[in-house]
């Protein structure tokens, strides 16, 4: 029976899946964003994630448990370095898959993971536009001087109403 065991194999050995999964996790960490099959892609956010909100916490045992997974001092720096500064705030989700389709020799699923938090055209929210109406300019204007116009004749009136008494 397959009770509790819920990660995917990935049709390799433990020490290949292992050895596989951190050099993609390097990877992601070094260049924020990679592309891989949908599969794999699945299997790295589950192996990648505890790891960063590991980083958080920047202790020297937490630094040598991240290094006991990736193996990779450099990739262990910018991970506590820059990339724990990014998601400080964020209780989870570090990571976005994004499917891409399918490959053309062997139609595996396609799909794209990156770090979310640089991703630039994710970040950049739409300004939302004035609507415009199709209006002329004159007939805005007219609408726009009437109420100062009709102000500023009232203010005279009151004006005049105060010297003739």
């Amino acid at each position: 029976m397959r009770h509790n065991k819920k990660f995917n194999h990935l049709g390799r050995t433990a020490d290949h899946r292992a050895a596989m999964l951190a050099n993609m996790a390097v990877s992601l960490i070094k260049h924020k964003r990679i592309t891989t099959t949908l599969a794999k892609a699945k299997a790295l956010k589950k192996y990648v994630e505890p790891l960063i909100t590991r980083s958080k916490n920047d202790t020297t045992n937490s630094r040598r448990v991240v290094f006991r997974y990736l193996q990779d001092k450099d990739a262990v720096t910018e991970l506590f370095k820059e990339i724990s500064v990014k998601v400080a705030d964020r209780p989870g989700g570090y990571t976005r898959v994004i499917k891409l389709g399918t490959r053309q020799g062997d139609a595996a699923q396609i799909a794209f993971i990156e770090l979310v938090d640089y991703d630039e055209n994710m970040a950049k929210t739409p300004k939302a536009e004035v609507k415009k109406t199709r209006r002329s300019r004159r007939s805005t204007k007219k609408t726009e001087e009437a109420p100062v116009a009709e102000a500023a004749e009232v203010k005279e009136n009151a004006a005049e109403e105060a010297k003739a008494e």
